[in-house]
């Protein structure tokens, strides 16, 4: 038993799988299709529309691996868990650590954009003490919710996820009817090099479903419920970041040097009412990826202070709401001191190649836990098989191969600091009996 927990005491299993969607929704519709559809554009021009669909082919083979690992747990830590199975605690810790890294400073980055859009309409908020009050009452009432419960925090996560595709999805149908067809000329194909950074750039677009992959302990049937949530919430963001490209293109001429491209479109086929409820859209899609990133990163501390690879405090839950209070709090902390100090942009670059970590892991453990054995037996299995697990890694290694020295570097640097504290923790642990 965990050191400081109960007996017979363990997370409140209640998610479901329209809960478990929600979170994989909000996971990736962050803020980037509020900003990318111009700058894919001005790369690919309208075979941005390829772009779109080679990036959702990528993602769509890491995401068969995915749902086949995830079929095999019951348990909280995702892809840090199925690491830890298939390759040893040592690997599981450089991946946990590198996706607790890359989601606060992920938080950081979008709860900063979240005052910046919030200032359009209060411009107090822009900067000095106001905005640092929103910031800290932002992160506490993140914080209450995930100590409250997790019926709260999926609540807010279903509410926030139709919030966001309600406007989305309008601007993709309504825009449908106001689409100029001479807008559309695929006689000037990109270069391969323009093509292939424009499917790059959308990679991290289209990511951040591992989120709903990580409080499985908090599932009533993780190893079903996972694959269906993985699966529903995909097809929803292809369809739409597919639409939103259309009428993008088909509707703002000038798409290339927007930098609000939606709002822009909207604007173009409904005014300025449409360009305010895009901005209004984008507020509620930050605060819906902001709630989802403190569920994932505190329940990854969690897992990984049950798991003994960080102080076993870390595994503690609260005695009424059976929440991982402790976990939550030093995330809460971590992120509001990042967010305040404005050092996340030096972090923010580790969160893309730390994504990849988890990736790489994670479909390099199909074959892996099909040649275990003892591994736990998989409700799904990945079409394709080992073939497509192994070409899962080939286009995460590809990914790895346009990144930069800078990033490399920063994602080395995170690692080793987190090595420090898996050390002592080791060290520090008492022998069993």
């Amino acid at each position: 038993m965990t050191p400081g927990r109960l007996p017979g005491q363990s997370l409140l299993r209640s998610l479901r799988t329209r809960d478990l969607t929600a979170v994989v929704l909000n996971g990736v519709i962050g803020a980037g299709i509020f900003g990318l559809p111009s700058r894919v554009f001005a790369l690919s021009g309208d075979y941005s529309l390829f772009a779109f669909l080679a990036c959702a082919v990528c993602v769509a083979i890491i995401v068969l691996s995915f749902a086949e690992v995830a079929s095999r747990f019951s348990e909280t830590g995702g892809p840090y868990l199925y690491a830890r199975e298939a390759f040893g605690p040592s690997a599981a810790f450089a991946v946990g650590w590198l996706l607790w890294v890359a989601r606060i400073s992920a938080f950081a980055a979008n709860c900063s954009l979240l005052a910046e859009y919030l200032a359009l309409f209060v411009p107090a908020l822009s900067g000095g003490p106001a905005r640092a009050a929103l910031l800290a009452v932002v992160v506490a009432a993140l914080t209450w919710l995930n100590i409250r419960g997790i019926r709260p925090v999926a609540l807010a996560s279903n509410v926030l996820a139709v919030g966001k595709l309600i406007p989305l999805a309008g601007f993709a149908i309504a825009g449908l009817f106001f689409l100029q067809p001479v807008q559309f000329n695929f006689q000037q194909p990109p270069s391969y090099r323009s093509f292939s950074l424009s499917v790059l750039l959308l990679v991290f677009a289209f990511t951040g479903f591992e989120m709903g992959m990580v409080p499985a302990g908090e599932s009533k049937n993780p190893k079903k419920d996972l694959p269906r949530a993985l699966f529903s919430g995909m097809t929803v963001v292809i369809a739409l970041y597919m639409l939103i490209q259309v009428v993008c293109i088909g509707t703002l001429p000038g798409l290339a040097g927007s930098k609000r491209p939606l709002a822009d479109a909207a604007a173009a086929f409904s005014g300025p009412a449409g360009a305010a409820v895009m901005a209004a859209g984008l507020v509620v899609s930050l605060a819906g990826n902001l709630n989802v990133l403190v569920l994932s990163a505190s329940r990854i501390l969690f897992a990984m202070g049950e798991q003994g690879d960080l102080p076993a405090p870390l595994a503690r839950l609260h005695p009424v709401f059976r929440t991982p209070v402790a976990a939550v709090l030093w995330t809460a902390a971590a992120m509001l001191a990042l967010t305040l100090s404005g050092t996340y942009v030096y972090l923010v670059t580790v969160s893309t190649l730390s994504r990849l970590v988890a990736y790489l892991a994670t479909c390099g453990s199909v074959p892996r836990l099909r040649r275990q054995p003892e591994a736990p037996v998989a409700l799904f299995h990945t079409p394709g098989g080992v073939p497509m697990a192994l070409l899962g890694v080939v286009v995460c290694l590809w990914l790895f191969s346009s990144s930069t020295w800078l990033e490399a570097r920063d994602t080395m640097l995170a690692t080793a600091f987190g090595f420090v504290l898996f050390g002592v923790t080791r060290w520090r642990r008492p022998e069993p009996r």
